[in-house]
This record gives structure tokens, C-alpha cells and sequence, in this order.
């Protein structure tokens, strides 16, 4: 054991909560999740990442480390009209998805086979709301927004890593300055509550599949990349047959769906965790140790946020999604041949359309694997 690996783990932790907590409060607040339920969706998460972590990395000797999908939380908090029951349904059903792809193996080469530029465009259609939040606020309020957009335009500079957690440290004193924060509720420790689910078709096909395939492509096809590169063996089954079953079992507890983390990951994976590759993996039970410790305040850091103003949270989730969505963009755009359906998947998503009460996720992917497919053939047919 030594200093770098807590340190990475501490810091893996640190930047993986600080910096994405905000899009979870706001996929509670859309589904008109009440305080106990969204404390108990923040414990059950990180109770998530604390077991799954520890088991993963210590069976494979491995940093396998885990997260909550960012991107996913991000579906959630752009739907409408989905109550907080059938959203749990809809968990369990990408759940069940992950568990069916870690056992079916047609399955996972399915989704591998849906165009990444595509994947990308939907990922891209759904944060792009997100990041123009922030310009819709700096008109409300100029004098919270403004500075801490400039604060995050230059530390992104030195480490866009630390600039979100920067910037959400300097928009609460920023906020107790100016007066705009409500008066901080009790403190507590953290509950679970069982939350009934409810299995409504359009919720189902309209968050249970989108939240499942941006899981898949935006955060376990990446993660794998990121500890291949690090030069493991990944035990890709095992990995979603673990964080499958954690998100089933999570899920009725209100969180949503756990993955393997990528951008985190790469705190982790590195020399600078420790020299040895086969010694990295003790990294794991320390990050999962960070998880289990906040687990325990998930209740008093969501009564925290609830007094700060809607302006600071939603300007913290914009920022914390503009590297997301800017890498999103460029891997839909990175095929010429395919940019045309990339676009209108983009458009289609960003539109925020709904049919049937299905959201535009899924018909943006309709839409892009539709034209995608009319081009393909197209091709073919010049060919003949």
C-alpha cells in the first residue's frame, strides 16, 4: 500500500460525486421525487459503488471501480411526464438488459453493432439541454452564474478534472454572499425507501431501453477501453453480471443504473496509482471505503443542496456536462459518411419530442439508426 493509491482513490471518489451530484438531484426533481426518496436514490448509489467496487477489484485483482451512469441520470432528468414509480420500473428493466447482455452474448454484439456516431448524437441530443441551462440562468441571475462560468472556463485549463468540483465549492460561497441560499434543513444520516415499481409500457420503452443502451455505449464499452489500455484483461461478463445485479436490487431503493466508471477510472488505472499494474487494484477497496462513508451523509448532503439556489445547481450540472457533451459531438461527427444521420439523431433528441409518451431519446435513436440504415442501402445500391 502506498500514499498514491489512496490518494487516487480519494480524489476518483471526490470528482466522481462532487462533480455529477447535481445531474442526480435534477433526475429526482423531474420525476417529483420527494426528499426521502432522493436521499435514499443518492445512499442506494453509493452503496452500489461501494460493494460492486470492492467485489469486482478484489475477486480480479484488478482497479475495477464503479460509478452511477452520469449520462444516464442525464435521460432522466430530460424526460417528463414519468413518475418516480414507473421510473423505478424502468430501471429494473435496463437492469435486466445488463444482466441479459452479461448472459447472452448476441446481445452485447447487438448493441456494439449500433453505430457509435449514433450512440454518440443521442448521448449528445440529451446534454445539450443541460449546458445551454446555464445560459438561460446566467439571464436570471448574472451575478451567481457569470463568474463561475469564467472560473470554469480558466481552470478547465489547468485540470478539467478539479475545475468542476472547483466551481461548485465557489458557487456556494458565492451563493451565501449574495443571500440567494434558503435555510439548511436537518441534518441526517441516510434511510433507504422502498419505492413500488410500476411497469408502464411507454416509461419502459421511452427511459428503460435509452437508459440502457447510453449505459452500455457511453459508460461500459468506454470503461473497458480505459483498463485494456491500462493493459488488464477485462473480465467484461463478470463486470456486468455484478453491476447488474446491484442495479436490480438498487433500483427499488430509487437509484438508477450502475456501470463501470471510465472517465474516474482513469485515476485509477494509471502509473500513477502505483508503478505496478498487478498492485493497482488496491486502489478498489479504498474507493470503496470513500462510497461507504458517504453513503452514510447521502441524506444530509441532499438536504445541503436543497437550500442552495436552482441557478447554482443547475450551472454546476451544465459545467460538469460540457466535457461530455463536447467529446460527444466530436465521436459523432468522427465518420463523414455517417454525420448526416448523426445530425438529425442530435436534432431529434435536443428537440425534446415525445410520441405515445415516449421521449425524444428513443425516437432520436429511431430516427438516426432509420437514416442510417436508408444510407447504407443507398450505397449498396450504387454499388450494383
Amino acid at each position: 500500500m502506498r500514499a498514491s493509491i489512496v490518494i487516487s482513490a480519494v480524489v476518483a471518489v471526490l470528482v466522481g460525486f462532487g462533480s455529477t451530484l447535481a445531474v442526480i438531484l435534477a433526475a429526482a426533481n423531474a420525476l417529483g421525487a420527494s426528499p426521502e426518496q432522493t436521499s435514499s436514490w443518492v445512499a442506494a448509489l453509493c452503496l452500489s459503488m461501494m460493494v460492486t467496487t470492492a467485489i469486482l477489484s478484489i475477486r480480479h485483482k484488478m482497479p475495477i471501480v464503479t460509478a452511477w451512469s452520469t449520462p444516464g441520470a442525464a435521460i432522466i432528468a430530460a424526460s417528463s411526464g414519468i413518475s418516480i414509480n414507473a421510473a423505478v420500473g424502468a430501471f429494473m428493466l435496463a437492469a435486466a438488459l445488463i444482466l441479459l447482455t452479461a448472459a447472452l452474448r448476441p446481445l452485447a454484439a447487438l448493441i456494439e453493432k449500433i453505430p457509435a456516431t449514433i450512440a454518440s448524437a443521442m448521448l449528445a441530443g440529451v446534454l445539450f439541454s443541460f449546458v445551454m441551462a446555464i445560459f438561460e440562468h446566467l439571464q436570471s441571475a448574472p451575478a451567481l452564474v457569470f463568474p463561475l462560468v469564467a472560473a470554469f472556463a480558466v481552470l478547465r485549463l489547468f485540470s478539467p478534472t478539479w475545475a468542476v468540483l472547483a466551481v461548485l465549492v465557489l458557487g456556494v460561497g458565492l451563493a451565501y454572499q449574495l443571500g440567494m441560499t434558503q435555510e439548511i434543513g436537518p441534518m441526517q444520516l441516510s434511510a433507504l425507501t422502498w419505492i413500488a415499481p410500476e411497469f408502464e409500457p411507454a416509461s419502459l420503452i421511452g427511459l428503460g431501453l435509452p437508459l440502457y443502451i447510453v449505459t452500455m455505449a457511453s459508460q461500459n464499452l468506454p470503461g473497458f477501453a480505459v483498463l485494456k489500455a491500462a493493459g488488464y484483461n477485462v473480465p467484461s461478463r463478470s463486470i456486468l453480471t455484478v453491476t447488474g445485479l446491484a442495479s436490480l436490487v438498487s433500483a427499488g431503493v430509487g437509484a438508477h443504473t450502475s456501470n463501470l466508471a471510465a472517465i474516474t477510472a482513469s485515476l485509477c488505472t494509471g502509473p500513477d496509482t502505483h508503478p505496478d499494474k498487478d498492485k493497482r487494484w488496491l486502489a478498489g477497496p479504498v474507493y470503496a471505503a470513500g462510497y461507504g462513508i458517504i453513503a452514510l451523509f447521502g441524506a444530509s448532503l441532499v438536504t445541503l443542496f436543497a437550500s442552495f439556489p436552482q441557478s447554482l445547481i443547475a450551472t454546476v450540472a451544465g459545467v460538469a456536462l460540457a466535457g461530455p457533451l463536447v467529446a460527444a459531438l466530436g465521436a459523432s461527427m468522427t465518420r463523414p459518411e455517417d454525420r448526416f444521420a448523426a445530425v438529425i439523431t442530435f436534432l431529434v433528441t435536443a428537440s425534446g419530442i415525445s410520441a405515445f409518451g415516449i421521449g425524444s431519446a428513443f425516437w432520436g435513436l429511431v430516427a438516426g439508426l432509420a437514416v442510417f440504415g436508408l444510407d447504407r442501402l443507398a450505397k449498396r445500391l450504387r454499388k450494383i
